[in-house]
Order: C-alpha cells, then structure tokens, then sequence
C-alpha cells in the first residue's frame, strides 16, 4: 500500500528524478510534471496527496498553478524556490502554501518536510469535529470553513490552523515562534514575517465582526485572540 501520492512539478528533470528515487524509498507514488500547464492536467488527473511545486517554470509558473490548485482544492503544496528571498517565501504562504523548500536542499530534508506537511493535514479524526464558536463567528478545522455572520469567508488552510489556534486558546498571548512552531510543525524553517501576514490575512476577514472578541497584537511579545469577560 503506497504512503501517498505526490506530483512533483520542476523543469530540471535531474531534480525530479533525484526527489523520485528518494520519495519512491519512503514508499510514496510519484508523478513528475515538467511544466504548469501538465500540472495542472497532471493534478485533475492523478488526485495527489502533496504537491512539490517549483516557481520557474515553462507555460504557468508556480504562482499561477498555486492559484489554479488552490480555486478548488486543499491539496498540500510545498513550494520549491532558488531565489531563497522574503518575498517569495511570503508570497507562497499567502497564496496558501503549506511550506517552501529553498534550493539546493537535502533530499532528506525534502523527505522529511512531506511527512510533516502530510501529518499535520491527517491528523484529524473523523469522529471528532474540530470546531470553535463565538459571536457572528465559527471556526471549523474539520472542513476547514470560516463563517462571519453565518457566511463562509474563503480562507486558505494554513490562515484557518492559525486562527482555530489562537481561538482555541482564548486570552492566551502566542509569540510568533510559539506560532511557527505549534501551526506550521517544528520543523518549519520560517520567519516571523510569515505569522505577520496571516494575521494581517485574517484581521482583514475579522475585523469589526464583533464588540466580544478581537484578534489582537501584544506589541513586543506577539498576538492572542482576545475575548472580553460576560
């Protein structure tokens, strides 16, 4: 029985090839496309599990297939870049990247960033809703759906683990490592700009939805979900 099926997408076919045979060694099925628009094709098709996503590439680059992916699923994506700038870690998390790879990287590593992506996604149990409620606002990890009002706000996967982490534990003030660590996983290699920008993500979708709660900055330490006392 395979441990998952991942498509990865690179124009450099030494690179594909060189995360098969280590990924295919994890017991993993493994599709390669080599340009955006076979991805996109590629994703229909195959239903992976995980997406290894380069930024430059032939036809649609990596931004572009994020977008497309992201229209209509919840499909892990872990971004793979050269570059290695702020910006471009900063755009992938925004457009709902689960992770980012900088290049050249281990292939351990690699390996090693899958497994926690694909367990931080598989953890739930069916049986068990993950759900939290306030006033005009409902937060379930279970679908992953955010309601304001009784309306579902599109928010991308990794804005709905923060914000049902912050609203599971009200009053409590998280620093941005204590975020990076318990919502991105321990072996996220970050900076706390990513955290800055989902929660100036989510205080676009929250903010004055109600007088009760509020999702705050603790200047110098980091953020809390805020609910004030009946």
């Amino acid at each position: 029985m395979s441990a998952g099926k991942i498509l990865i997408v690179d124009d450099d076919q030494n690179i594909c090839e060189l995360l098969r045979l280590y990924i295919e060694k994890e017991g993993f099925d493994v599709r390669i496309a080599n340009d955006g628009r076979r991805a996109l094709d590629l994703f229909e098709e195959y239903n992976p599990d995980l997406i290894m996503l380069d930024i430059m590439l032939p036809e649609l680059d990596g931004w572009q297939v994020c977008r497309e992916v992201r229209k209509k699923s919840k499909c892990p994506i872990i971004m793979l870049t050269a570059k290695g700038e702020v910006f471009d870690k900063v755009l992938g998390l925004e457009l709902g990247a689960d992770d980012y790879v900088v290049k050249p990287f281990e292939t351990k590593e690699v390996v090693a960033r899958i497994k926690a992506v694909l367990r931080r996604v598989g953890t739930t149990d069916e049986d068990q809703v993950k759900e939290v409620k306030y006033d005009k606002l409902s937060i379930n990890l279970t679908n992953y759906e955010l309601r304001v009002n009784g309306v579902q706000v599109d928010t991308p996967p990794k804005e709905m683990e923060l914000i049902y982490h912050l609203a599971s534990n009200p009053n409590r003030v998280f620093s941005r490592d204590e975020l990076l660590d318990q919502v991105w996983g321990f072996d996220y290699y970050g900076d706390s700009r990513t955290v800055d920008v989902h929660v100036k993500r989510l205080r676009e979708k929250l903010e004055g939805v109600s007088e009760k709660w509020a999702l705050k900055t603790v200047w110098g330490v980091g953020y809390k979900f805020d609910v004030k006392e009946n």
